[in-house]
C-alpha cells in the first residue's frame, strides 16, 4: 500500500524566516527607538520571538493532517 504522507510542504520553508531573521544585525544595531524605556535591542529580541511563534503556529496549521 502506498504511504501518501509527505512531509514535503512548501509551508516548511517559511521556518527559515525565525531563524535568518534575527541574524540580521542591522535590524537591531541602534539605541533608539525606545518601547516602555527598553532600548530597540531588547524589545526587538521579544518581537523575535513572537515572530517565531507566529511562523511555527502558521506552518503547523497548514501542514497538520486532517482526518
Amino acid at each position: 500500500m502506498p504511504d501518501d504522507k509527505s512531509d514535503r510542504s512548501p509551508w516548511y520553508w517559511l521556518l527559515l524566516v525565525p531563524v535568518v531573521i534575527p541574524l540580521m544585525t542591522f535590524l537591531y544595531n541602534a539605541d533608539e527607538p525606545h518601547l516602555f524605556g527598553f532600548p530597540l535591542f531588547y524589545w526587538l529580541q521579544i518581537a523575535f520571538i513572537a515572530l517565531g511563534v507566529a511562523t511555527t503556529t502558521l506552518v503547523y496549521r497548514m501542514t497538520r493532517r486532517r482526518p
